[in-house]
């Protein structure tokens, strides 16, 4: 079942075609990955989702239902939003950070109850900070600052997450960590569309991968299905292998570009 359509969307920023006709769905309980090379659209396409940014054309519907239906503070507690750079320019605790995340369910008067303290503080525990929510967001590296903005996503309880780029500053055992995390919640009945340049551990979790080039979709599917050598030259101009990993994931390997003058 659909948790979240993108159906023929077209968008144009400063006069240039962003999105052309996309067709797009992310399933209830699916880790879909989009992907492709710089300016394909990915971001563009997350901001749809969350009504950021509107379609020219086409529409973008939650459970059947166009986004433009609900409120702002009913959107936010079904889709939540992990941006790739969320600039924090006052020294919040980290914990403070988190439990932003519960605004859209606070009541008249805006007050934090203990529950929402205790939800803010156990999505810092499930994201491995636990122990920085009195750290000012400010003295923390800049992986850490990820996944207090994840956490923060966590705490907003939506069943639906749309992270861009979620592990570009993580090292590799917090990326491993990050991902599985959200194979997790998938088997909870959340999704998740991520955007990630990072195929190599992003594909090991991915239900479904979908190939944007240059605002259109090149392909959806299985990532052992979508990613052919002729899909990746013409999702990311560069020549590549795939192969398979012992436990049957697709790995993809690319090759060295030619030398100039080098045949």
């Amino acid at each position: 079942m659909s948790a979240l359509a993108w159906r023929g969307v077209s968008v144009a920023l400063g006069g240039r075609p962003v999105l052309c006709g996309v067709d797009l769905t992310l399933a209830e309980g699916e880790v879909l990955v989009l992907a492709g090379r710089n300016g394909a659209g990915k971001t563009t396409l997350l901001r749809l989702g969350t009504r950021l940014l509107s379609p020219d054309a086409g529409s973008v519907e939650l459970g059947g239902r166009p986004l433009g239906a609900l409120s702002r503070r009913a959107l936010a507690r079904e889709i939540a939003l992990v941006p790739q750079e969320t600039a924090v320019p006052f020294p919040f605790q980290v914990g403070e950070v988190a439990l932003m995340g519960r605004a859209p369910h606070l009541g008249l008067l805006g007050f934090e109850s203990p529950a929402d303290v205790a939800a803010a503080r156990a999505a810092l525990a499930r994201v491995g900070i636990g122990a920085l929510a009195d750290r000012s967001i400010l003295e923390v590296s800049g992986g850490e600052r990820q996944l207090a903005m994840v956490a923060r996503a966590l705490a907003q309880d939506a069943r639906i997450l749309l992270l861009d780029e979620p592990t570009a500053h993580l090292d590799l055992r917090r990326r491993l960590e990050l991902l599985g995390m959200l194979r997790q919640l998938a088997a909870e009945g959340r999704s998740a569309l991520v955007v990630s340049h990072d195929l190599a551990l992003s594909l090991r979790f991915a239900d479904r991968i979908a190939l944007l080039d240059e605002g259109r979709i090149l392909a959806v599917g299985p990532p052992a299905e979508t990613l052919r050598p002729e899909l990746v030259r013409r999702a990311f101009g560069v020549e590549a292998e795939v192969l398979l990993a012992g436990d049957g994931a697709p790995v993809l390997v690319p090759r060295a570009p030619a030398e100039p003058g080098t045949a």
